[in-house]
């Protein structure tokens, strides 16, 4: 927590988060009036279309204003971009106001699509303005922040919106032009909210450093010129349009669970209170404020990527399940863990596009993201229309969002294997354990690192990892290397086997990585204590030659973990608690010279010893 606190005194932090919430409140908050009134009024594959087109009807404008979008934030401050966009959206919701009050179902229709032109032109801002804002330092915490208050927002207007509908409506309503003029009074709620995110819009600073000096020309942009300019730019750095298309294909597969949900609930569940199904649904926010709460924690370090994997596994089997489940209280539970894991997804991806995108076409760049996220869900939600009215049910429509999902976990797989694996590992060592790193600092970030220090648990090489972004090469007996089962994960991790037979091998193979930069860890004493000591260290690390650009970091894992089932001491007296989480302290030392020997090291590994266990 004490990262996010820090983030939150920055200025302007505060009113950017209000003004986020306030956009995705109001937005949210007439399109489920329609939605609802599409509810109450028809049934079956009727409902599924006329959703589908409401949906489509907010996607649309995402793609056709990609190439300006991406220009405006480029060009001129995010924070007025923000502002004009806020008060272009007073101006929208005085509309809808207007239609409710006169029933006019087709216009509010069309303004569904001008309010949603509205949050297109100010998307790119507002995702560009975080890494202004807030700076790379806190990017995971400043997605996670506005990933958890757009959904606290979605979620509040899907709770709000519907209760005071529900209250309002009554059954003897028939048509949709009744039911507006009934709601009328809620458009003002929608106005009122405008005008709150304007006013704060106008209070946010200029963040700016570096603008584009490009010129849009209106014909470019009609031509197509700019659009196939804007993708050249996107896919120049294939690790950000990977990502873009992970979220393209998890949005796919949220648009159609969505718009499928209503239906089925009705149809399979036979439930017809809408405050129920769109609850039901809401639930998926909390779920993806309690994820991206999670997420910032597990990537208090660096962007944690490797959980996107994670994600994408458990989600693909949530939309599996969903068709063999008939309770709305199991259902209930289901969405929410969906909400979790989708936060695994949204929040290190989008901070990964941000972190790698560079400054002058950040704006560009996610624009990009928005035109092809919006692009797959149109043509997601275009496919389930056509099955709908082909009277394909919600089930079969679960099932084939399953197979997307396979595709998706594919897709991650195969670019962040090991980042997975290694976020896997967090979060099962995280669940009974709290790791206190000290000395991080100390680590360089550019050249070779021979870390070298006590070994106390099986879990050590897990929590040496943890902290960093630059993955270890560790050096591991040749025994434990070649287990059957953990084989292809210590190949896939690149670790050096080594044995008393072709030890000169080894360290020759941990010579080269070292003269490629690389980060190689070796716990000197050969194995882990039982009795609790610093034994004698071996001499073998004194083999690789000095030849190299890089230093050597000591470190000293603290007692923490002495009495648990991962370590072979356990102090007299210890009783083992399964509810207690142990508290584990690891510090590393300032760096020292290639050439220090191993009675040095021992030394001051030692010294280290003394020193914070007697705290």
């Amino acid at each position: 927590m004490q990262k996010q606190e820090r983030m939150f005194a920055i200025a302007g932090v505060m009113n950017y988060i209000v003004v986020v919430f306030m956009n995705a409140f109001t937005d949210l908050g007439h399109k489920i009036i329609i939605q609802n009134t599409i509810f109450k009024v028809y049934d079956g594959s009727t409902q599924i279309v006329l959703t589908a087109i409401v949906n489509a009807l907010v996607l649309l404008p995402f793609i056709l204003v990609f190439s300006p979008s991406g220009f405006l934030a480029d060009k001129f401050p995010k924070n007025k971009i923000m502002e004009y966009s806020a008060a272009f959206a007073v101006i929208i919701t005085l509309g809808i106001t207007y239609a409710y009050y006169h029933g006019y179902f087709i216009f509010a229709f069309i303004l569904t699509f001008l309010l949603a032109m509205q949050s297109a032109i100010y998307g790119p801002a507002k995702y560009g303005y975080i890494k202004e804002l807030v700076g790379v330092k806190f990017l995971s915490s400043g997605n996670s922040a506005v990933q958890a208050t757009t959904t606290v927002a979605i979620l509040g207007g899907i709770i709000f919106y519907t209760i005071l509908f529900e209250g309002m409506y009554d059954k003897s309503l028939m048509t949709e032009s009744q039911i507006l003029q009934t709601i009328a009074p809620l458009g003002w709620l929608l106005v009122i909210g405008s005008l709150i995110e304007w006013f704060l819009a106008s209070k946010l600073p200029n963040k700016m450093i570096e603008s584009s000096k490009r010129d849009f020309k209106l014909k470019k942009y009609m031509s197509g010129i700019y659009l196939f300019k804007n993708l050249k730019t996107v896919t120049r750095n294939r690790e950000v349009f990977d990502a873009i298309l992970v979220l393209s294909l998890f949005w796919s597969i949220s648009q159609v669970v969505l718009a499928v949900f209503g239906e089925y609930a009705k149809d399979v569940l036979h439930v017809t209170n809408t405050i129920y199904v769109q609850g039901v649904m809401a639930l998926a926010g909390i779920g993806i404020v309690t994820g991206s709460i999670m997420v910032a924690k597990l990537s208090r370090f660096y962007i944690n990527v490797g959980l996107a994997g994670i994600g994408a596994i458990i989600i693909t089997i949530i939309v599996f399940l969903v068709p063999f489940l008939h309770s709305m209280k199991v259902i209930a539970v289901i969405f929410t863990l969906f909400g979790v894991f989708a936060a695994f997804i949204l929040v290190p991806l989008n901070a990964k596009i941000q972190y790698l995108a560079p400054r002058v076409h950040l704006g560009t760049v996610l624009a990009a993201n928005n035109f092809i996220q919006n692009i797959f869900m149109f043509s997601f939600l275009s496919i389930t229309t056509f099955f709908a009215y082909f009277g394909m049910n919600a089930e079969l429509l679960f099932y084939f969002m399953t197979f997307v999902g396979l595709y998706l976990i594919h897709k991650l797989y195969k670019r962040y294997a090991v980042d997975m694996f290694w976020s896997l590992m967090g979060l099962f060592s995280t669940l009974r354990h709290k790791y206190i790193y000290v000395g991080l600092e100390n680590i360089p970030q550019d050249k070779a690192v021979l870390l070298l220090g006590n070994h106390v648990s099986w879990l050590d090489w897990i929590l040496l990892q943890l902290p960093l972004q630059r993955r270890i090469n560790y050096m591991m007996d040749k025994d434990i290397y070649n287990w059957k089962f953990f084989h292809p994960i210590f190949k896939k991790g690149e670790a050096i086997p080594l044995s008393t037979k072709a030890f000169k091998d080894a360290f020759k193979e941990a010579h080269k990585r070292l003269k490629n930069g690389n980060v190689i860890a070796l716990f000197p004493e050969g194995e882990i204590t039982k009795d609790g000591k610093v034994h004698e260290f071996h001499r073998g690390y004194e083999l690789i030659p000095k030849d190299y650009d890089g230093v050597i970091v000591p470190f000293y894992i603290d007692k923490g973990i002495f009495g648990s089932s991962f370590a072979k001491y356990r102090p007299k007296g210890s009783v083992r608690n399964l509810f207690k989480r142990r508290i584990v302290t690891i510090y590393f030392s300032k760096p020292l010279l290639i050439d220090t020997n191993v009675q040095q090291l021992h030394d001051i590994i030692l010294q280290m010893r003394e020193k914070y266990e007697t705290k």
